[in-house]
């Protein structure tokens, strides 16, 4: 018999206490079952990752989440930490089989501009996927399957029916996702 596929999500946001959405799609995510929710800035303050503990949560996740707000242009520095301890070469991709190979990488995004900003010759000068490129680019040189990611845009600026219905949205989609792979057969814990 074949167990329910499991999701992890890899939460990061330095300022929870201010941020108008993170709260919301932590919350969302932990709603649904087979959901681990990892607030490494709750877990660890300090930026030392229990790398151990990390990487048997991937192991046992069929779908791993990265949800964040970007902060110029990039992840929150801990979760580069967390990317640089856990996600080390001669853990992850080594050998014939790559350890998450495989799995689903899905980011869940939030951004202060608008989606207009986001292009050639506009306040940001690229699409906000060129941002993304690295999370994207490691997930791939994994074996991981990317998914598109899902962004908030306005965050700052979001009034809370906005917040509660993206959170919802994201609940919505990561439910989907894991029913997708239920479907496709996903070998838990792989």
């Amino acid at each position: 018999m074949t167990s329910s596929p499991h999701a992890l999500v890899v939460f990061a946001d330095p300022a929870l206490h201010r941020s108008r959405i993170s709260r919301g799609v932590a919350d969302a995510a932990r709603s649904l079952p087979n959901v681990a929710v990892q607030d490494l800035y709750e877990l660890y303050p300090d930026f030392y990752v229990d790398v151990r503990r990390e990487r048997a949560l991937l192991k046992q996740a069929d779908l791993v989440i990265f949800a964040f707000q970007l902060s110029w242009y990039a992840m929150p520095s801990l979760l580069k930490e967390w990317f640089d301890a856990v996600l080390k070469p001669e853990w992850a991709a080594v050998g014939p089989s790559p350890r998450l190979r495989g799995k689903a990488c899905w980011a869940a995004v939030g951004c202060n501009s608008l989606p207009g900003d986001y292009r050639p010759g506009a306040r940001h000068g690229h699409p906000l996927g060129e941002y993304l490129a690295p999370l994207e680019q490691t997930a791939r040189s994994l074996g991981m399957r990317w998914i598109e990611p899902e962004i908030f845009y306005g965050a700052e600026h979001a009034d809370p029916q906005a917040v509660d219905a993206y959170a919802a949205r994201l609940r919505t989609l990561l439910a989907g996702h894991l029913e997708r792979l239920a479907l496709e057969g996903a070998p838990h814990g792989t």
